[in-house]
This record gives C-alpha cells, sequence and structure tokens, in this order.
C-alpha cells in the first residue's frame, strides 16, 4: 500500500507542474498591464511610461517571462505568493484566513451532503420502483434544478426575516453555518445520491446477495456488505465533492457575506488584483488534484486489485 501511494502522488507532480505554469500563463495573457493596475490602485494621478516601466522593475515584471515564472514557483512553494496590488499585503495574508473560512463550511456541507446522500440512496435502492422512492427522486429533482442564489434568498427571507432564526450573513457563531450548509447540501446531495442509489441497485442483483439470502444471512448484515461494495464506487466520486464545493461557494459566500475564498477572490477579479487571482486558481487546482489522488488511495485501500493500476 505504501508502494501504491509513492506511486500515486508521484504521477500528480508533473500535473501540479503543468497546472502551476497555465495559471502563470493565463494571467499573464491579461489585456491589463500589472504595472498599470498597480499604479492605478496607488492612486497616481498621472500614468506615465516612466513610471510604468519603473514599477516593472520594482516588481520584477521586465524580467524573463520563463525566469520570472520559476521565480514565482519557487515563492510558491513556500505560500509566498507576492503582495497584493491593491493594499500591499502579503496575499497568503489574506488568503489563509480565507480559504480556512472556505473549508470549514465545505467540509461540513460535505459531510452533510455525504450523509444525506448515504441514507437517501440507501431507502431508494430497497424501495426500487416504489412511491417513497419516486417522491425523492422527484423532490430531488426540483431542488437541484433550483439556482443555488434563488434558494439561498428565499431560506433568508424566511428564517432569517420573517421568522427571525437565523442570522443573514457573516460567521459570528455556529447558526452562521445553518443556512450556508443547508442550501449547499440540498444544491448537491441531489446529485450525488443517484449514484449510491444507482450502484446499490446493481449490486442488488448481483449473485453474492442471492447467496446471502440463501445461506439465511440477516438482511441488516447483507445490506451493509452491499453498501460497502456500492460506496467504492461513489468513493471518487465524493472525493472530488470537496474540492467541487470549495470553487463553488463563491455565489453562496456572496450571498450570505461569508469572509471566504468566493469573497475574496470576486473582489480581487474586480480590482485586477493578480497575485491574489494566480494564488486563488493556484490553490483550487492543487486542491482538485490532492482530493483526486486521496479518492484513488481510499479505493485502492479498500480493493487490493486497484492497487496494479499503476
Amino acid at each position: 500500500m505504501k508502494r501504491y501511494i509513492i506511486r500515486r502522488m508521484l504521477v500528480s507532480m508533473p500535473l501540479l507542474l503543468v497546472i502551476s505554469f497555465l495559471t502563470f500563463v493565463l494571467i499573464n495573457l491579461s489585456p491589463m498591464d500589472p504595472a498599470e493596475v498597480i499604479l492605478q490602485a496607488q492612486g497616481v494621478p498621472q500614468i506615465t511610461d516612466e513610471l510604468v516601466e519603473q514599477t516593472k522593475e520594482e516588481f520584477g515584471m521586465d524580467q524573463p517571462f520563463i525566469l520570472r515564472y520559476f521565480d514565482w514557483l519557487v515563492s510558491s512553494l513556500q505560500l509566498d505568493f507576492g503582495d497584493s496590488y491593491i493594499n500591499g499585503k502579503p496575499v497568503w495574508s489574506l488568503l489563509g484566513p480565507a480559504f480556512f473560512n472556505t473549508f470549514k463550511l465545505t467540509l461540513i456541507s460535505s459531510i452533510a451532503i455525504i450523509l444525506v446522500s448515504i441514507v437517501l440512496g440507501v431507502v431508494c435502492a430497497l424501495n426500487e420502483g416504489k412511491m417513497i422512492d419516486k417522491s425523492v427522486r422527484g423532490i430531488s429533482f426540483f431542488l437541484t434544478a433550483m439556482p443555488s442564489y434563488w434558494l439561498a434568498t428565499l431560506m433568508i427571507w424566511y428564517f432569517s426575516v420573517k421568522l427571525d432564526l437565523l442570522p443573514t450573513s457573516g460567521m459570528d457563531s455556529y447558526k452562521s453555518y445553518i443556512l450556508p450548509v443547508v442550501v449547499i447540501t440540498i444544491s448537491y446531495a441531489g446529485l450525488y445520491f443517484r449514484n449510491v442509489r444507482t450502484s446499490m441497485i446493481n449490486n442488488l442483483n448481483e449473485d453474492y446477495v442471492l447467496y446471502g439470502r440463501a445461506s439465511g444471512l440477516p438482511e441488516k448484515k447483507i445490506t451493509m456488505h452491499i453498501l460497502r461494495n456500492s460506496l467504492q464506487v461513489s468513493i471518487s466520486i465524493f472525493g472530488m465533492a470537496i474540492p467541487i464545493i470549495l470553487g463553488s461557494t463563491v455565489v453562496i459566500e456572496n450571498v450570505f457575506a461569508w469572509p471566504g475564498l468566493g469573497s475574496l477572490s470576486v473582489r480581487a477579479i474586480l480590482s485586477r488584483d493578480f497575485p491574489i487571482i494566480q494564488a486563488y486558481v493556484l490553490v483550487l487546482a492543487v486542491a482538485f488534484v490532492l482530493f483526486n489522488a486521496i479518492s484513488d488511495i481510499i479505493n485502492a485501500a479498500m480493493n487490493p486489485k486497484l492497487r496494479n493500476d499503476l
């Protein structure tokens, strides 16, 4: 197993290198000159060519492209993404707390999504074709189709404005997590529980289920065995749920004024704060690759046959 983990992590290294290069290239393809952005943020009344050249020299923008990339890559490995063009603060001092806030929201939401998906998937699979199966799937289709910002607005209006039970924004207490987590769970659980249901139904028709029942094994034990085999298919999907939610909380964070990556990235994009945008894209890309590797490792731990795939 250790050899598989090492091989799996080594396979991810070239991909991470390519992602870092593309991140740096895409940001540098922006039509807006970073030197002009810095001067505008500093409130310079008249931007001249001389000031632009001085700013480029000060920030190392006059160096060859490949040299600037390697300097940025080495610094990024040390979590040094440079300074913000707008306020001059180190990017990590802004990105770190925002990432932690978003990750807490993502982690709690992911746990809720996984639990709800497993429960609904098992219930629907064991009652395939019955009223409860059709009702749960119908409601999930309806809720999943609702735009998250509209659902969030409705939740705020009803629970915060009308009933005055929950806060509308911020993260002052545990109550601040309830509405964002509920909205995210509703938006994604309807997608993931169908994978559990389908996998469960496929396993219900396997020979080992028939043999288990013929041998007189308790139905609960058979169901747990089916669930274990079904989750092997769903682990990769659940593993990717965390980075997907991490990158898609932009709307939710802005609706609930959550001080996370989503709010920070929107402000950075509107103000063309390139160092923050670069760091944001890189962090999300690394999260996708990392959690994909973790899901593969968990699958390999549950199914030894997969360890020979690399």
